[in-house]
């Protein structure tokens, strides 16, 4: 199962994450609380990811990018 591309909806306390693989399958679906976030995609290989717009997405978007994540 190698993801190509994650969808994040960032809200208060739970963030809800889809994931994609390279032919458009759909290969997770998990509910992550705020504080589990970057200790999930730290073990996760790099892929794309896109979240919708909110105060906090900028902030939430570099950090991903910092784990080598390209970002949308």
């Amino acid at each position: 199962m190698k993801i190509a591309t994650v969808g994040i909806d960032l809200a208060r306390n739970v963030f809800q994450i889809h994931g994609i693989d390279g032919h458009g399958k759909a290969v997770l679906c998990k509910k992550l609380d705020r504080s589990k976030m970057l200790e999930y995609f730290i073990k996760l290989q790099p892929c794309l990811i896109g979240m919708n717009a909110c105060g906090s997405a900028r902030y939430r978007m570099r950090e991903l990018v910092a784990m080598g994540h390209p970002a949308r």
